[in-house]
């Protein structure tokens, strides 16, 4: 997280948080009709460009494609755009459907490893490390892209609006992007129109958050409706703090449980600009001012009677921005906020610490290191709020993780300063 910054949002003021430019100092070339070409190499995860880079179109078999993904080639698409996407689908079909003599190596192996259960931690380290492959071999099939966004592929569709909310301006000159990332780009743009409905934001008509490129959507409510049950400590009707308000959602319950002034912190341009939005749609701009800092509002004196934080949930290494709203490498947002509460709370006040306990079934952290940290922080547990998570994987036994996740409690830990 950026530290030291200093810039206010003010409530009510569309457009005043701008959009993030990616970064295009690197390029990716290749060579096409005899000449080395170049063009900006667009990536959401920082990954280096491709080295290796093969032009194909619709001619290109399936099995060949796979092949050279699996291989580490990147295949750069001059065929017809609608081609590409069933080319994709080919690879993610080869890829979640292994050789029959592969699985049957499997299902032996685990048969003979019954007696020695995987150790959860390992279970996830794991279970990255094959979603990391899996992203790798996917994202070798590239799309060009025009300085405008527009791509110059037969039958491609409009999707410049799309890149415009998640990359900003165009920056003038030709790119190549992953066409899974492109449509990760779509789906969001999608995702944003029609926008997540939150049942704890109150009549129909005015529930829904728009959730921006890169920001977390809020699609499992029950740490929302934790935030709506819990009883308002004394004297927070006039100021809370939301730490890392990501789409805005809590700083809008807040705002529509009575409390007259919200201060919604985030250090991420994406989730300022999405806040800001969310704020101004649902009506609360007036009791909501979105403020860009790392974790604390900038000014030291600000203390509110109600600090509420919501961080990532799991302490593992992001591998893209997206994923930071996930991963919270070494816990560090969470000792963040737990170590800098302690001067912003008024008296009586208290802190929500919005955690799951899936760290600790995963075996990434344990019970007593969290308590640890409150402890060192100056603060003590006047109550807890639990509740079970709703999302399907809970209950999907074929998830690698599917132990942790059924195991998983979600609470609203009320934290205040140590007596």
């Amino acid at each position: 997280m950026t530290t030291g910054v200093n810039e206010i949002t003010s409530a009510g003021t569309e457009g005043s948080v701008p959009l993030p430019q990616v970064s295009h100092q690197r390029a990716v070339t290749w060579v096409q009709d005899g000449q080395t070409k170049e063009a900006r190499w667009r990536c959401e995860r920082q990954a280096p460009p491709p080295q290796r880079v093969q032009v194909e179109d619709d001619r290109l078999p399936a099995d060949t494609a796979f092949r050279l993904a699996c291989q580490g080639t990147a295949i750069l698409w001059n065929g017809d755009f609608q081609n590409a996407r069933h080319l994709l689908a080919a690879l993610t079909r080869r890829l979640d459907s292994p050789p029959r003599a592969k699985r049957r190596s499997k299902t032996q192996g685990d048969a003979c490893n019954q007696s020695a259960p995987t150790p959860p931690g390992h279970a996830f380290h794991k279970h990255r490390m094959a979603q990391a492959q899996r992203a790798r071999v996917l994202s070798q099939v590239l799309i060009p892209m025009n300085a405008d966004y527009s791509i110059p592929l037969r039958r491609a569709p409009d999707f410049r609006q799309a890149c415009l909310e998640a990359w900003g301006e165009p920056q003038g000159d030709a790119s190549v992007v992953s066409l899974r990332e492109l449509l990760g780009v779509v789906s969001a743009h999608e995702w944003r129109k029609k926008g997540v409905a939150v049942s704890a934001l109150g009549a129909a008509d005015r529930n829904r958050i728009h959730p921006h490129y890169g920001v977390f959507s809020p699609v499992r409510g029950e740490y929302i409706d934790l935030v709506l049950k819990a009883p308002l400590p004394t004297g927070s009707l006039s100021l809370a703090l939301d730490v890392g308000t990501g789409s805005g959602v809590l700083a809008a319950v807040l705002a529509r449980r009575g409390v007259r002034r919200v201060l919604a912190t985030d250090q991420d341009a994406r989730a300022l600009a999405c806040a800001q939005d969310n704020v101004n749609r649902l009506g609360v701009a007036e009791q909501v001012m979105v403020v860009k800092a790392d974790l604390f509002p900038p000014e030291p004196g600000t203390c509110a009677a109600l600090v509420v934080c919501n961080p990532p949930w799991l302490p593992a290494r992001p591998t893209s921005p997206i994923e930071r709203a996930v991963y919270d490498e070494d816990s560090r947002m969470l000792k963040g906020f737990l170590t800098g509460l302690k001067p912003r709370l008024l008296p009586d006040g208290e802190g929500w610490l919005l955690l799951s306990d899936l760290a600790e079934h995963l075996g990434l952290r344990s019970r007593d290191e969290l308590l640890q940290w409150i402890d060192d922080a100056g603060l003590e547990v006047l109550g807890r709020l639990d509740t079970r998570p709703r999302h399907h994987k809970a209950g999907d036994s074929g998830d690698p993780l599917h132990g942790a996740r059924s195991a998983e409690i979600t609470s609203l830990w009320r934290l205040g300063v140590k007596q």
